[in-house]
């Protein structure tokens, strides 16, 4: 991390997710790719009971709604994403059988064994990527299955540069076939692992940044801790185009033993 740009962690939680509020999607990803991702779940039924885990503002739950059976429940610590996340569900027409809560993913109040799916793209790491498989485990029926997208290496080496911002932002960080050891020592079959294409950081995720930045920028005129994350964010633009070959995100699907 270079003098000139501030940590992530530096910034007060309150400005990031007013930021995220403003987007469609919260991390990369696409429908197609939360469509293919589900193309591995097999265990679904019309009682089915789904969880989307750390769901923001609920981009990727409402393409399972149309595409999966069963009841989704989608899970946030933010107030501000769970909002919006039902707004999006009844603009649907999906708030019978999609709905949001607030409550910390290391918390959750479903009972044990309740769940035939855990879903989560782009979010596990805030309870880190083997902790969440392990305790997340026992809300799963035998044979539910679990499917999240994560920060992955995909070269066993990389420019110091990317190291240093990863190291930072997210020690949890590894190999895809570290990640997948995890999740097998956790108690699951690994079904699948696949990486998140290209475009769905750059097209889906970053090119929709550009004029949320801009109007992020025109709120907030005159605060200099905006100023300073919409540097951070546009860091780490810039780090991903110059680093792409040597990390992004990987989904990984496992079933409970």
């Amino acid at each position: 991390m270079s003098d000139e740009t501030k940590s992530i962690h530096e910034f007060d939680v309150e400005l990031i997710v007013e930021y995220y509020a403003t987007l469609e999607r919260q991390g990369p990803g696409s429908p197609e790719l939360t469509l293919k991702a589900l193309s591995f779940i097999e265990n679904l039924h019309d009682d089915a009971h789904i969880a989307d885990v750390g769901c923001g503002s609920g981009g990727q739950t409402m393409v399972l709604a149309q595409n999966a059976p069963g009841r989704i429940t989608g899970v946030d610590l933010f107030p501000a994403f769970i909002d919006k996340f039902n707004r999006n569900a009844e603009e649907q027409g999906l708030q019978h059988r999609v709905k949001g809560i607030v409550e910390s993913m290391d918390s959750m109040s479903f009972e044990d064994e309740e769940l035939d799916l855990i879903w989560s793209e782009g979010s596990i790491y805030n309870i880190g990527f083997e902790r969440g498989f392990r305790e997340w485990r026992r809300f799963l029926k035998p044979g539910g299955c679990v499917a999240v997208s994560e920060a992955s290496w995909f070269t066993n080496e990389r420019p110091a540069e990317i190291e240093e911002f990863w190291m930072d932002a997210y020690p949890g960080i590894d190999t895809i076939p570290n990640k997948m050891a995890q999740m097998q020592n956790a108690g699951y079959v690994p079904l699948a692992s696949f990486i998140v294409p290209d475009r769905c950081w750059k097209e889906d995720f970053y090119e929709p940044q550009v004029r949320a930045q801009e109007v992020f920028l025109e709120t907030h005129a005159g605060n200099r801790a905006a100023v300073d994350f919409i540097e951070n964010q546009r860091h780490e633009i810039q780090l991903y185009h110059k680093y792409s070959q040597y990390y992004g995100y990987a989904f990984y699907i496992g079933k409970k033993l």
